[in-house]
């Protein structure tokens, strides 16, 4: 007799796949002259003051990194005005949604509640940790559903996930909804808020949750360097919350998990506010010239949904993926959503108002295709 090789929790979990590389449609195709709209990236590149920490450093490549990542701690602490011990550290902001369902969720036993058409990775993270998972309908509109959510919970559930802006609807929760959310729900939740597109948010109703540590003890609170700081290559990002949180998670934390590259590139980065506001401004003219050629496209039947982060989704009138490689053979990279429970919409990334400009062109020629080869 033999046994299974894994669990049904990791034999039918589903990996996640990121967008597509410009090197790999280079491969495919043999075409040059490609732009990437697919990740979310900072087009402005990297902090130049991170690039000029990293290259400040690459003499000393040959020493292990600080375990503790002390630098780091404290530039994020004093950026945020906390004390060391409420920040913790991650290879990219990803790893801190790992480290929080391993240090607080019982294997095989605990439930999460988690919102559809959210980031993918929490799922990921859940059903690898064999937990029960209650996925939460969206509201009109592909927006979270914070009622429904917090009627999910019982006194199995240890855990929450809130992308907040959300990727990859890019909707927001506004903060009288989350401070509801947070009285309202049980004190033996944890609740994980993502806050990767924070800096590019607009809306006069948000607030971080940062501003509502005092409401909900069991609170997370993430950030990553990988958007408006354009850091995504080095993977840095951090969490906050209570000291006593903090250091449950520290004991189930890898050891060096942030390389010396990103201890570096943190502080420096976080110095970097012109860099930030240049970008945000990027952002901005990208966006309105986006969704002015959208307007335009009406004709076909796109449409999107308005957008608190460095990307639109974008609604096709015919399967997204089908769009989606037709703008590849052109050398335009965007993301089908199929994977996420929306095959007829595709996320495209902002950038620079030319980017946009190629886009919209070559979407347009693609939209043409399809309608002609549908009326045929």
């Amino acid at each position: 007799m033999t046994t299974e090789l894994v669990g049904s929790h990791i034999e039918t979990l589903k990996p996640y796949v990121p967008g597509k590389p410009i090197e790999e449609l280079e491969r495919e195709l043999g075409i040059d002259d490609i732009i990437k709209l697919a990740s979310n990236e900072n087009p402005l590149g990297p902090s130049p003051k991170a690039i000029e920490a990293i290259e400040a450093l690459l003499s000393g490549l040959h020493y292990y990194p600080d375990g503790a990542a002390h630098d780091m701690v404290r530039a994020a602490s004093s950026f945020h005005n906390l004390t060391p011990a409420e920040v913790i550290t991650g290879n990219g902001s990803d790893e801190i949604l790992t480290i929080a369902v391993r240090t607080f969720c019982d294997y095989g036993k605990d439930s999460a509640v988690i919102s559809k058409h959210s980031f993918a990775a929490y799922g990921i993270r859940c059903q690898s940790h064999n937990l029960d998972i209650r996925w939460i309908p969206t509201d009109e509109g592909l927006k979270y559903d914070l009622g429904a959510m917090a009627e999910a919970i019982d006194e199995t559930t240890k855990i929450a996930f809130i992308a907040n802006p959300n990727n990859p609807t890019g909707t927001y929760v506004r903060a009288k909804e989350l401070r509801r959310f947070l009285r309202e729900i049980p004190d033996h939740v944890v609740v994980l808020v993502d806050e990767a597109y924070h800096q590019y948010v607009e809306a006069d109703d948000y607030a971080s949750a940062l501003s509502m540590r005092d409401i909900h003890e069991r609170l997370i609170v993430t950030r990553t360097l990988s958007k408006c700081y354009g850091l995504a290559g080095v993977r840095v990002g951090y969490g906050v919350s209570t000291p006593e949180m903090i250091d449950r998670m520290n004991r189930v934390r890898e050891p060096f998990n942030c390389n010396s590259i990103a201890q570096v590139a943190l502080p420096a980065a976080l110095g970097d506010r012109e860099f930030v506001e240049r970008s945000v401004a990027v952002n901005r003219r990208g966006r309105a010239v986006l969704e002015a050629g959208l307007e335009e496209l009406a004709e076909f039947g796109v449409d999107w949904i308005p957008s608190q982060t460095n990307f639109l989704l974008v609604k096709m009138p015919v399967a997204g993926r089908k769009i989606y490689d037709e703008l590849l053979k052109r050398g335009v990279i965007v993301r089908p959503m199929d994977g996420y429970g929306l095959p007829d919409w595709l996320r495209i990334s902002l950038a620079e108002e030319e980017k946009m400009k190629r886009c919209l062109r070559e979407l347009r020629e693609v939209l043409q295709l399809v309608t002609t080869e549908v009326a045929q």
